[in-house]
């Protein structure tokens, strides 16, 4: 089972005396060919940059279903509905990459292993698995949001004879599980993404669920081309709206707090954010919900009343939407759905509760539980999720001018500066990783927020002939602390294992690793370091 982008990349030579590729020599390097890297790309050939992107899997990576503001892009491009599938976004990442003339400048298959700057010459020399060297002046990680999966050091998982796969590395041709018995470990996004697609087909699917997942309805609908085409004039306000909402979209959080309605009024007001869909009921609902326990428990009962309406089974109805929450409402990123509580109505859909009877191991023919039991699959989906935020940046050997790693400076606990410089790494910037809007917000309007910020960086060191920018300690020490009051304000901290919190990687410090303050008072902060670059050490270019 693959579990490592690197297992797609480019490997080793195995004769010692080939020769690899001539080095590239860029101004810019990327790292990522997501919608990160694909927007950096655009925006940096646009500035006359000779920029290159590292890809370590074999093409543009889809992952979510959102859009560019390219107007280029958009003015010929129409989707089959509002929440397309991985295969459509997948299309629109190569109708982006094609349109723009973007694969001239992507290597595929090169992971990175190692990046080193060298301060004398102002540049980083980046080196892939399959001996690949480049030499950039600005090094640009978009590697996002979860490039690094996490699977568990389960004992024997190498003895299972069967079908095994990680959800996010899911065969693209699919995997034939009609009659089948197939397991499906884990209940985030994926787990519910692959119950919704399986439980219909498969012979027999059996889901094990640690915590519950506090979905919401997706509420999915086609589009037309004509209805699309018709509201493309208005498409640079919307996409300059969708910067001015908390998470990055059309819609934010009420002004209001939910005591300041009736009871009457706080029922109308939910019912009609569950019925509009998406994440309103999460990010578009009462502004204390986050912040109020009262508040976040109503907002809880009304879920857990919607959903256990859905679901037959009594016993299932308390562990897929307990009558006490597990955990505050929307502070683990809650799931978008279409039917995933309907698919444990069917006789051929099972659920095992592991929270507190765990997998201990896996056999030839299935895993077993620490009570002994034993279960035998065909066909198992492991939907672990991700080492959220910092796996995918601390697993590329990136060094700094201290003699230290990523992965030891981060060791104890994560230090950015803004979300999208690291002390001891000069020139070097983030996308959509941690310590930024990240999590909470739509990753395309982040990105962009992001991308033009590090554009417009480059540009002022091109202009005033600057050789490198390093962020101070100091300014890195105050973002820590803006971060830790913001989130310390919230219901956030109450969890222990979150995207938000660390996530549910065993020894990753407990912190929170976003901006939770919204995009708006983000991009306020980002934009008021320019054009001074305020926070970093400046070392100018000699004569």
């Amino acid at each position: 089972m693959k579990t490592n982008l690197r297992n797609f990349a480019a490997q080793p030579p195995t004769d010692p005396s080939s020769t690899p590729p001539d080095p590239l020599i860029l101004d810019a390097l990327i790292i990522g060919a997501g919608f990160s890297g694909i927007h950096a790309l655009h925006t940096l050939r646009k500035q006359v940059l000779k920029t290159a992107i590292f890809e370590a899997g074999p093409g543009p990576r889809a992952r979510r279903n959102l859009a560019f503001s390219i107007p280029e892009v958009w003015k010929d491009w129409t989707w089959s509905t509002n929440y397309p599938d991985h295969a459509e976004i997948k299309a629109y990442l190569e109708y982006v990459a094609n349109l723009l003339d973007l694969k001239r400048d992507i290597v595929f298959g090169a992971a990175v292993v190692d990046a080193v700057f060298d301060e004398g010459a102002g540049r980083w020399t980046v080196t892939t698995q399959d001996g690949r060297v480049a030499s950039a002046k600005y090094l640009i990680a978009g590697t996002g949001f979860g490039s690094k999966r996490f699977v568990p050091d389960w004992p024997g998982f190498d003895s299972y004879k069967g079908v095994m796969h990680h959800s996010s590395f899911w065969p693209e041709e699919g995997v034939d599980v009609a009659g089948k018995r197939v397991a499906i470990i884990g209940t985030g996004a994926s787990g519910v993404q692959l119950t919704q697609a399986l439980g219909p087909v498969a012979g027999s699917l059996t889901v094990f669920q640690r915590t519950p997942n506090l979905a919401i309805p997706m509420k999915q609908r086609s589009l037309t081309k004509e209805e699309q085409n018709e509201v493309k004039p208005l498409y640079p306000e919307v996409f300059q709206l969708r910067e001015t909402g908390f998470g990055g979209f059309l819609y934010t959080f009420s002004e209001k707090s939910l005591q300041d309605d009736t009871p009457e009024e706080v029922e109308q007001f939910f019912e009609s954010l569950w019925q509009a869909g998406g994440f309103r009921f999460w990010l578009g609902t009462y502004k204390d919900v986050f912040f109020d326990p009262q508040t976040n428990r109503v907002a809880y009962d009304f879920w857990a009343r919607k959903v256990r309406a859905r679901i037959h089974d009594e016993a299932l109805r308390d562990k897929l939407a307990p009558l006490e929450p597990p955990h505050a409402f929307g502070v683990k990123r809650p799931s978008l759905e279409l039917d995933y509580f309907e698919q444990f109505n069917k006789e051929n859909v099972h659920l095992v509760d592991v929270s507190d009877n765990a997998i201990t191991r896996f056999t030839e023919t299935g895993l077993q539980l620490a009570n002994g039991t034993t279960h035998d699959f065909d066909v198992i989906a492991v939907a672990t999720g991700f080492d959220v935020s910092t796996g995918g940046l601390m697993d590329m050997g990136l060094q700094s001018i201290h003699g230290t790693t990523l992965k030891d400076d981060w060791r104890d606990s994560v230090s950015t500066y803004l979300g999208l410089c690291v002390n001891g790494y000069p020139n070097m910037f983030m996308m959509y990783g941690p310590q930024a809007p990240t999590a909470f917000c739509n990753g395309p309007t982040a990105v962009e927020v992001q991308g033009r910020w590090i554009a417009d960086v480059i540009k002022t060191m091109e202009r005033r002939k600057i050789k490198s920018i390093d962020p101070t300690p100091e300014a890195a020490r105050e973002w820590k602390a803006k971060i830790e009051v913001l989130s310390n304000a919230t219901l956030f901290p109450t969890v222990q294992r979150s995207t938000y919190m660390g996530g549910a990687i065993p020894g990753k410090p407990f912190e929170q690793l976003n901006w939770a303050g919204g995009l708006p008072k983000y991009t306020d902060e980002i934009r008021g370091v320019l054009p001074e670059l305020k926070g970093f050490k400046i070392v100018e270019r000699q004569a």
